[in-house]
């Protein structure tokens, strides 16, 4: 080999380098709020493509064990956990900072993910409410492309690695302006269970840097929390943005100080932890396009999803409606999310006639790659949405049959020590 060769062979540089063993408040490159007085961690020039090591959106309180005393203890106010900001040289305020997402893969030495049915008082979900949520877990082996889990017997899916968390930093007025709508809607709503929003905390407040005590302070009060989406990206959870995809983001500060987390493996979207989480490294690229947001109207982001997806081509589909079949009858106008709770509450009492419990059914729902979309939005009072299970994912035949489903013995998935579900 020639010495050109080894010379002209330069490794993607890691720019933060975690240990996912390792609890997130112990380790620099981290942290947990959005808040413009957060400074870079790293900076890149346009066009490198780099390395970012990411621990799990929880950062590290969840385990790899058989029940779920964990998910139902987990503290809340330290998520999710952030690697970065990296800042690239040349972004300004107004511009559009590109960023191609070329990979992204679990730790080699930590190739397990897991999901969670959070509690109703200590995070919810979709059903959180109907179901009264305790909490209870799936770990999933992740092999290669695929996942299986031991608390969750009969499926095996190809997954989709992603980012569930990816944005820019906001400004000092786009903050306010999230912190002033936000507690707003808590002022109009109230103190809800689950919350409709998650106001600044302190408490669990986390930036891996040497700041000076006072800025600490200000980004603990001001900052905003990681759980919503936001015009900056934030947590969108948008399950297609993997290896191959591009993001357009609007910049609000100087160097628009990228940030990425909550990597999931797969996801389903339907729990409060709504995919197989994971702690893995993320590559990148990034370029700026000077007055983006201009010429995009870029209000919030556009992405152009992977080329690289797994092929479900049969799926078994379920139609939901904006009436509340499965509670109280109530007709609701044109609501998409009634609908889709419909959809997934027949999808669920499916499975249980297959043998899923209806924890299992709930989690399965909530990692594998399910496809949901709005079907109609026209036709008053109903809006209809579906959605697809695929049917490869089984290790049985589960279609209609006229004799009807087989049921068996799936067991049950990792509960709470206590035994309460």
């Amino acid at each position: 080999m020639s010495a050109a060769t080894k010379l002209n062979s330069v490794p993607h540089p890691t720019l933060i380098s975690l240990d996912p063993f390792i609890r997130a408040e112990e380790q620099k490159g981290i942290h947990n709020r959005w808040h413009p007085d957060i400074p870079p961690f790293a900076t890149v020039k346009p066009g490198e493509t780099f390395k970012i090591e990411c621990v799990d959106w929880t950062g590290g309180q969840i385990g790899n064990n058989d029940n779920s005393d964990d998910i139902r203890d987990v503290n809340l106010s330290s998520c999710h956990n952030l690697s970065g900001p990296i800042a690239v040289e040349g972004a300004e305020p107004g511009d559009c900072l590109v960023v191609d997402i070329l990979d992204v893969q679990p730790f080699e030495k930590m190739p397990w993910g897991y999901t969670g049915i959070f509690e109703l008082e200590n995070g919810g979900g979709l059903f959180a409410r109907e179901f009264q949520s305790r909490a209870a877990k799936a770990v999933w082996d992740l092999n290669g492309i695929y996942a299986t889990s031991r608390h969750i017997p009969g499926v095996r899916f190809a997954g989709i690695p992603h980012p569930g968390l990816i944005g820019t930093a906001p400004s000092t007025e786009l903050l306010a302006t999230w912190n002033t709508r936000e507690t707003g809607l808590i002022a109009k709503m109230g103190n809800t269970v689950p919350p409709v929003a998650y106001p600044p905390e302190t408490t669990g407040a986390y930036v891996g840097q040497d700041l000076n005590e006072e800025v600490r302070a200000k980004i603990a009060r001001e900052g905003a929390r990681t759980i919503p989406g936001r015009e900056h990206g934030g947590n969108c959870d948008i399950k297609n943005l993997s290896r191959g995809s591009r993001c357009y983001f609007p910049v609000f500060v100087k160097g628009a100080n990228l940030s990425v987390g909550d990597l999931h493996f797969s996801q389903g979207d339907m729990s409060f932890c709504g995919a197989i989480e994971m702690a893995g490294i993320i590559t990148f690229r990034t370029s700026i396009i000077k007055d983006g947001v201009e010429k995009f109207a870029l209000k919030q982001p556009i992405f152009l999803p992977s080329p690289i997806d797994p092929i479900y081509s049969s799926k078994l589909v379920f139609e939901g409606l904006s009436v509340d079949i499965h509670g109280d009858g109530a007709q609701y106008y044109m609501n998409t999310t009634v609908a889709y709770k419909q959809a997934a509450l027949n999808a669920i009492a499916y499975l249980e006639k297959l043998g899923y419990t209806q924890e299992q059914a709930y989690l399965l729902l909530s990692a594998a790659p399910i496809e949901s979309h709005v079907g109609a939005v026209v036709d008053s009072p109903n809006a209809c949405v579906t959605l697809g299970i695929p049917t490869a994912i089984f290790e049985h035949d589960i279609l209609p049959k006229p004799d009807g489903l087989v049921k068996r013995d799936y067991g049950q998935c990792a509960l709470r020590s206590d035994g309460v579900v």
